[in-house]
């Protein structure tokens, strides 16, 4: 049997629509969605649906919004016979859908979170003073050092740091909107492909981020988790844990430490996943595991179609 992964996307992935193929099959999706909107006291069928996108794109909307349409899209695949995969893994809010999908955290409890986490992210830093770039065609080395230099000289560590290690040669740093341009700089003259500064209004995964942290790992204290029924891969340490109080511990430091996502893959492929299976809108991260390994065999779900396209007997769980 085939040993394969299931991936969960993060912000950035959401668009207006995304979860009409799911509401239009079945009345699971369709619940799903009433379930969160009883949690958030607000339209968030409608708001996907319908938009407006600039609203669907506010960070405390976009991370329910995200989860909810890949808990659908799981479903999906579960109402389809689909066999349970062998590893989860999620990118920064993704993360919190796999430990959904692994039994590890209720889905009313994970709906409230990641709103709180969104209205937390967005409050901790004012706007126009955060920012992000991505960096293409450097080691992970190089941006690192990068960011030190740039700390060094304006004094303050943690003004800029690699948040995403995304791909072998492609890195998202983050911190205060001066740092990053600084940092931007110094990464061109060392040589870099390509910097992209990113429509972004909250710089994620930095220190910029403890405030929100703080706040995130009070409301985590009364929430209850339980053992993953499925490994998940964790950001913050690119390994799988099985304790409660290590996996909330790793969702507070997920706030402000680098999302490693090339490390994660590296475990995957080390732990000998043969095919992955994203779960959810858009095809970033199967593009992130081509850039990782083009030979690696990958699959988007974001309709019922994307399932029927698949061979599940291929995938059957035989135990």
């Amino acid at each position: 049997m085939t040993t394969t992964a299931f991936v969960f996307p993060g912000q950035g992935s959401q668009f207006v629509g995304m979860a009409d193929a799911w509401l239009n099959a079945s009345g699971q999706a369709d619940s799903l969605f009433q379930r969160a909107c009883d949690v958030l006291q607000c339209d968030l069928k409608a708001l996907v649906q319908s938009g407006p996108e600039e609203v669907l794109g506010q960070t405390q909307w976009t991370q329910p919004a995200l989860l909810v349409t890949a808990v659908a899209a799981w479903q999906g695949w579960q109402a389809a016979g689909g066999s349970m995969p062998d590893y989860l893994a999620g990118h920064s809010l993704g993360e919190y859908t796999a430990l959904v999908c692994a039994g590890a955290l209720d889905f009313d409890d994970a709906v409230a979170l990641v709103h709180k986490r969104g209205q937390y992210m967005q409050s901790a830093v004012p706007e126009g003073q955060g920012a992000m770039a991505a960096i293409l065609g450097l080691e992970d080395q190089v941006i690192e050092s990068v960011c030190e230099q740039v700390n060094a000289d304006i004094g303050k560590d943690g003004a800029v740091s690699a948040a995403n290690f995304n791909a072998p040669g492609q890195v998202v740093i983050s911190g205060h909107a001066d740092a990053v341009r600084k940092a931007t700089e110094k990464a061109r003259q060392a040589g870099a492909k390509r910097v992209i500064p990113l429509a972004v209004s909250v710089p994620s995964h930095c220190s910029l981020m403890r405030l929100a942290a703080e706040k995130l790992a009070y409301d985590l204290q009364s929430v209850s988790l339980k053992a993953p029924k499925i490994p998940v891969v964790h950001n913050v340490t690119a390994k799988t844990c099985e304790s409660e109080e290590e996996i909330r511990a790793l969702l507070v430091r997920q706030l402000f430490s680098p999302v490693r996502w090339t490390q994660t893959m590296q475990y995957l492929k080390d732990a000998g996943v043969e095919s992955v299976i994203e779960c959810g809108p858009g095809k970033v991260l199967s593009g992130l595991f081509k850039r990782f390994d083009r030979r690696w065999p990958t699959a988007s779900i974001q309709s019922p179609d994307d399932i029927s396209k698949l061979d599940l007997n291929k995938r059957r769980n035989t135990a």
